[in-house]
C-alpha cells in the first residue's frame, strides 16, 4: 500500500490498490451495514430507525438540546435531520420549542412517551455488545479507530 503523497512504480502494485479485497472501505461499509440490520429487530419493537435511535439516545442524554446541536453530535445536516425529527414528533417522542433563551434557536424536548422509550431500549446496548463478538479490549480499539477515522475525514 502507498504512503500519503506518493506514487507507488510498481504497476502490478497500482492494479491490485483497485481490488476490492485490498481496500478499507469495504469491509467498513459493510459491517456498517451489517450492524444496521443487527440492530433492526430490536428497533422494530420500539417503531425506530437506526438513526431514530441514535437521535433518541442523544436526547435522553441531553434533553432540552438544541437541533443545531444535536445535528453536530450526529454528524447531520439540517436537511437530514428536519424529516428525522418530524417523523419522532408524529411518534410522540419529542417536540420542537423555541429556545425560553433565544427564540431564533429550536429545542428539542422529550415528551412522556420519549421519556418512557428508554426503558424499552435499555437492553439493546448489551445484546448488540454480545452480537459483536468482540472481547472488551477489541470493542475499545474499534470505537476508537473509528473515532480516528471520523476526526481525520472531518466529519
Amino acid at each position: 500500500m502507498s504512503q500519503c503523497g506518493t506514487e507507488p512504480s510498481d504497476s502490478k502494485i497500482k492494479h491490485n490498490l483497485l481490488s476490492l479485497d485490498n481496500q478499507v472501505c469495504f469491509p467498513l461499509y459493510s459491517a456498517a451495514n451489517a450492524l444496521i440490520r443487527a440492530y433492526r429487530p430490536f428497533l422494530e419493537q420500539l417503531d425506530l430507525t437506526y438513526s431514530q435511535y441514535l437521535t433518541m439516545m442523544v436526547l435522553w442524554e441531553h434533553n432540552g438540546i438544541s437541533v443545531k446541536d444535536l445535528g453536530e453530535k450526529l454528524h447531520l445536516d439540517s436537511g437530514t435531520l428536519t424529516p428525522l425529527l418530524k417523523r419522532l414528533e408524529s411518534k410522540g417522542y419529542v417536540e420542537r420549542q423555541r429556545s425560553a433563551k433565544d427564540e431564533r434557536i429550536r429545542v428539542l424536548l422529550l415528551t412522556e412517551s420519549g421519556v418512557a422509550l428508554k426503558d424499552q431500549a435499555n437492553s439493546i446496548p448489551e445484546k448488540m455488545a454480545c452480537r459483536f463478538g468482540l472481547e472488551l479490549e477489541e470493542m475499545a480499539m474499534l470505537k476508537s479507530l473509528c473515532l480516528k477515522v471520523i476526526k481525520n475525514f472531518g466529519a
